[in-house]
């Protein structure tokens, strides 16, 4: 439905144009007003998407609340002088309407609002469709890599290649699947706070694993090769959940 409002300051001719509105099926009328005045401070706190609004009233004319609003609704001009026409597609109105008029020449007239309104929902819809796919390209390439600084560079690494994070002090190691560690000033805290919690997980106050490297465990301890890393009491039960909940059902699979 388009919400509408209707402006006029003759009586007789606002009441056509409202019932009009009202025949209409795919119009609403929300409110009516004699006045320009009236009709700018319900536009104040009222969001509508179309006005039939007449051009020459005594307090303010339609052009005059047209251009006093900041934003403005789309307008269809309804007046009985034609010489207004060129002045009012001046503020891009919809369109112009002589009156008196009748109802089949206001139907064209919001048929015609009708197909800029359905355009402007297909416009949108497409923009929706777009930055969703943007937001999915950003949260999948959130959860495939980070940024670290070391020694004054900006180093992107993937997850994927990430065994495990080691405190060193005021520094964190990182250990890769192929290659040198790498150094990165940072607090535990804080880059725990950037991984995905499906894919790591802290075990020890000094360790985070990757979850989806780890392949022995013994007695409590995950083993990388010749690296041990214990998991302590703090972190024991959860990281016993994980262990419960994917890696014995597969192999009861």
């Amino acid at each position: 439905m388009i919400k509408c409002i209707a402006v006029d300051d003759e009586p007789l001719a606002l009441a056509q144009i409202s019932k009009y509105i009202e025949k209409t099926p795919f119009l609403e009328l929300c409110n009516s007003f004699n006045s320009g005045a009236e009709a700018m401070e319900f536009l104040h706190s009222n969001t509508i998407d179309l006005m039939f609004l007449d051009i020459q009233m005594p307090d303010m004319t339609g052009m005059e609340l047209a251009k006093s609003l900041e934003t403005c609704p789309q307008i269809i001009f309804t007046t009985a002088y034609s010489e207004y026409a060129v002045e009012g597609f001046k503020v891009n109105a919809l369109d112009y309407l002589l009156k008196p008029l009748a109802y089949s020449i206001f139907l064209k007239s919001a048929n015609k609002a009708r197909v800029y309104f359905d355009k402007e929902q297909l416009i949108q819809a497409g923009s929706n469709i777009s930055k969703t796919d943007t937001d999915k390209n950003d949260l999948q390439d959130k959860n495939s890599s980070i940024f670290v600084k070391s020694e004054h560079k900006l180093l992107r690494i993937k997850l994927s290649d990430i065994l495990f994070l080691e405190s060193m002090r005021e520094y964190i190691k990182i250990c890769l699947s192929e290659g040198e560690p790498i150094l990165t000033l940072s607090s535990m805290k804080k880059i725990e706070g950037q991984l995905p919690s499906n894919k790591f997980m802290r075990v020890h106050r000094s360790y985070i694993v990757n979850l989806e490297k780890i392949k022995i465990i013994e007695r409590n301890v995950i083993i990388f090769g010749r690296v041990r890393i214990p998991v302590s009491e703090q972190y024991k039960d959860k990281f016993l959940e994980y262990v419960d909940r994917y890696f014995l059902q597969r192999q009861n699979n």
